[in-house]
């Protein structure tokens, strides 16, 4: 069963652009990990600080993998990017 891990972040006051270059730098650390199948970056048509991630996996397990992986000080170098904290969920196809 495919899995579809589906994330909402809304940016700080002044760095759309800059949270919406991280989540495009994200990809391909995303896209190369075991059990991607796909990751979409959308940016909200009303709302040019709402991005939504949408990334397809083969399991939660992988999804969760590839989090323990990724890289901490990108992230935290980051945070300041998020005008409040992000959120998702998993869903089933």
């Amino acid at each position: 069963m495919t899995t579809v891990r589906i994330n909402e972040f809304k940016a700080a006051e002044g760095a759309a652009l800059e949270l919406h270059q991280f989540l495009l730098s994200l990809v391909p650390y995303i896209t190369g990990c075991d059990g991607c199948i796909s990751c979409d970056v959308l940016k909200h048509s009303a709302d040019e600080s709402v991005f939504v991630v949408i990334e397809k996996w083969q399991s939660i397990e992988d999804h969760q993998k590839s989090i323990a992986g990724f890289p901490k000080d990108e992230m935290q170098a980051a945070m300041g990017l998020f005008g409040a904290p992000p959120k998702g969920d998993y869903y089933h196809v």
